[in-house]
């Protein structure tokens, strides 16, 4: 896996970039276990309940040491890394395993869709001010008409 400088993230409301680097020393993993990551503790904005017991330390320590879910070992004893109640954490990644594949398969961003046309086609061009005005009057929602930050 390449690593360096590399941009993962960009947060574009807090004028932020995340690089490969920056975003291992924050995390304690690489940025393809995010997927796991989110199977393991769950992410509410998504509906993904995650596993009972895996917190962001726990998930963390071990997507550190295994990267992917099905590289954790199954018995706790042969884990390299030692989180807290990693006995009852073991006992429910094996219960639950299938479940933990299908949350991160859920959380996998799907980068291969065929489009037709370019970037350019796809660009948001804006709310149509008038039908969204009218709109707003409609529903006597007043302070709604000021939401939009780009129009046509």
């Amino acid at each position: 896996m390449f690593m360096g400088d590399r941009v993962v993230q960009v947060d574009r409301r807090q004028k932020k970039v995340t690089s490969e680097v920056a975003f291992r020393a924050e995390r304690g993993f690489g940025p393809a276990s995010m997927p796991d990551f989110l199977a393991l503790t769950g992410d509410r904005a998504d509906g993904i309940p995650g596993l009972a017991g895996f917190g962001k330390k726990s998930a963390g320590m071990l997507l550190g040491a295994y990267e992917r879910l099905e590289r954790i070992p199954a018995n706790p004893f042969h884990w390299k890394v030692k989180p807290r109640g990693a006995p009852q954490l073991a006992a429910t990644l094996m219960e639950r395993r299938d479940d933990a594949f299908l949350y991160r398969k859920l959380a996998t961003l799907v980068d291969t869709v065929p489009l037709e046309g370019s970037l350019e086609d796809l660009r948001f061009p804006g709310v149509p001010r008038v039908r969204f005005e009218r709109w707003c009057d409609e529903l006597g929602v007043q302070r709604l008409k000021t939401a939009p930050k780009r129009w046509q």
